[in-house]
């Protein structure tokens, strides 16, 4: 049980959130602080979610060093691999779209003006978008735990909740103009066949 890591990634992990991702009016802040706490605490501490699992349903023992995924359908360390590579890559896209959303929305605010391009083109919210994806990959895909997991629909649902209070200001603010890109573009998730092009604008380097 490497205790001292898990509180280090705990402490590293939440600086970062909170020092660069975490505008003040964020009120689902402490949800993904939970989050972030119940993934390393597993990751790197006692593995709660694999223990439970085999104590309620006498899961093989051979296992238990890999995660939930891998633990149900019986692959071990391969699935345990691969789920790694899918966790990071979904993490590490959604940090780039996380990145550009609040860069762009940044440098709207200091124009005072309505964003509609870059991301924008193809989500209202693509920061948010961007924490979803992340957390997705990480907590869910990656490492998921049942804290992870049961916690990640209630972050969306909260920052459902925020984008709609957001988009109600932006309505106050922009009128007829921020109601029709709401008729044109998604409020969280692109159309289908847009995703492709989503990732590959948040990984674009800043101009």
């Amino acid at each position: 049980m490497a205790w001292g890591l898990a509180a280090i990634m705990v402490v590293i992990v939440s600086w970062v959130f909170y020092r660069y991702f975490a505008p003040r009016e964020w009120t689902g802040a402490g949800l993904v602080q939970a989050f972030i706490i119940a993934l390393y605490a597993e990751m790197f501490g006692f593995p709660l979610t694999v223990y439970v699992l085999i104590r309620t349903f006498g899961l093989d023992r051979e296992y238990i060093s890999a995660n939930l995924w891998s633990t149900l359908v019986g692959l071990g360390e391969t699935g345990m691999f691969v789920s790694m590579l899918v966790g990071y890559s979904l993490a590490i896209i959604g940090v780039g779209m996380f990145i550009h959303g609040w860069r762009a929305v940044y440098k709207a605010r200091h124009d005072d003006r309505l964003v509609t391009d870059g991301q924008y083109r193809f989500v209202r919210h693509p920061q948010y978008t961007g924490l979803f994806l992340a957390l997705f990959g990480e907590g869910v895909i990656h490492w998921p735990t049942i804290f992870s997991v049961v916690l990640f629909p209630v972050i969306v649902l909260a920052y459902y909740l925020l984008a709609r209070k957001e988009e109600r200001g932006m309505i106050r603010k922009f009128g007829d103009e921020y109601r029709a890109y709401m008729r044109k573009v998604p409020m969280l998730l692109p159309r289908p066949s847009r995703w492709k092009e989503l990732a590959k604008k948040s990984q674009q380097p800043r101009s």
